[in-house]
């Protein structure tokens, strides 16, 4: 497929992310990535606000060039299995853009054309991690590679060049620690923790979905509100006030009952109690490398104040993934955010020089 629109004999790579609450894309020309963006698609409703958001994208797909994709919504309540929902998103995937330039990451089998990919359900299956570990891999040789999104923590190991892996579908990385259940944005905050001290007493928690961890990040100021895409638990304000409400529902109590300091302590412990569980898997990867101090923690996500805080914890230089991609300066921050949809255009580039 030729690319048009004055890219005519340029080499147009779009990498997508297709994930269970957001659609990610990055767009690459002659190996740089020139822009990155991130919508809401709450796949749990089904796949028609995804639909919308690329009819919606109708003029950048119209620029033609190839596409590359790779998937984790598959896992959504909307599909009875993540067979079906693999072969539901290439169905629509194949009816958006047909098969001609369009190209499926399958992870371990690398990418594969619409035909093959309907045979390797099992590789194509929530692999976007594989993608941005692998081409990190590419990049540094060693380290760790640690993907925050607004809901999970992908952890990988990178050694010689390559990720190193003991999991490969969810189930099997949720046991290696290589997959920690809690993000950056959408986490309940009942998902973190029982128990936050309380003026000094442990009080347990609310066991309700009453905050997340974007008010973590909100009342600590590591939150960026444009990655808070969707509605605050109480469908309340996203402002500090509205954050702490919520934070004081989870204890039986009302903002008014402690004071500003006290509620951004109590937000600080739950954020520590949050960066001991990444802790906990990032200890257990980091067995599968080598005792080099200095391999780095790549941060990817748009948790990578977290993970920042990860690598002094691990004691190790911290390298951000928008740093190491070809990509332009305007671009970096976005595509960092939207990793693995830039991991599979990069690679996707590659694939077809």
């Amino acid at each position: 497929m030729k690319a048009r629109n004055g890219t005519e004999g340029k080499s147009l790579v779009t990498g997508w992310d297709i994930g269970g609450a957001h659609l990610k894309l990055a767009r690459c020309l002659d190996g740089e990535v020139l822009m990155a963006r991130t919508m809401m698609t709450p796949m749990w409703l089904g796949t028609d606000r995804l639909k919308e958001a690329l009819k919606s994208l109708a003029d950048l797909r119209a620029e033609g060039g190839s596409n590359v994709f790779t998937m984790t919504g598959e896992l959504s309540d909307a599909f009875p299995s993540r067979d079906v929902g693999v072969a539901t998103l290439l169905d629509l995937i194949e009816e958006a853009f047909g098969t001609d330039g369009t190209l499926i990451y399958a992870g371990r089998s690398g990418l594969v054309d619409l035909a093959a990919a309907r045979q390797l359900g099992g590789d194509i299956a929530s692999a976007n991690w594989h993608a941005t570990a692998s081409l990190s891999a590419r990049l540094v040789g060693n380290g760790i590679f640690v993907d925050m999104g607004s809901t999970t923590t992908d952890i990988l190991a990178m050694k010689d060049g390559a990720v190193i892996h003991q999991g490969y579908s969810d189930a099997e990385r949720l046991l290696t620690g290589e997959l920690v259940y809690t993000g950056a944005a959408r986490s309940a905050l009942i998902g973190i923790a029982a128990l936050v001290p309380v003026r000094g007493r442990m009080t347990p928690l609310m066991n309700e979905y009453f905050a997340n961890t974007a008010d973590l990040g909100r009342i600590l100021g590591t939150l960026d509100e444009a990655d808070d895409q969707y509605r605050a638990a109480d469908h309340g304000p996203k402002t500090f006030a509205g954050s702490v409400e919520r934070i004081a529902r989870m204890v039986g109590r009302d903002s008014g009952d402690l004071d500003e300091r006290e509620w951004i302590d109590i937000a600080r412990w739950f954020s520590e109690h949050q960066l001991r569980m990444i802790h906990d898997g990032a200890f257990r990867v980091a067995t599968l490398l080598s005792a080099d101090p200095k391999a780095p923690v790549v941060g990817a996500g748009i948790g990578r104040p977290q993970i920042r805080r990860l690598a002094e914890r691990l004691e190790r230089p911290y390298v951000d993934f928008g740093a190491l991609i070809p990509a332009s300066e305007d671009a970096r921050n976005d595509a960092s955010k939207a990793a693995p949809a830039t991991a599979v255009a990069l690679l996707g580039a590659r694939h077809l020089v």
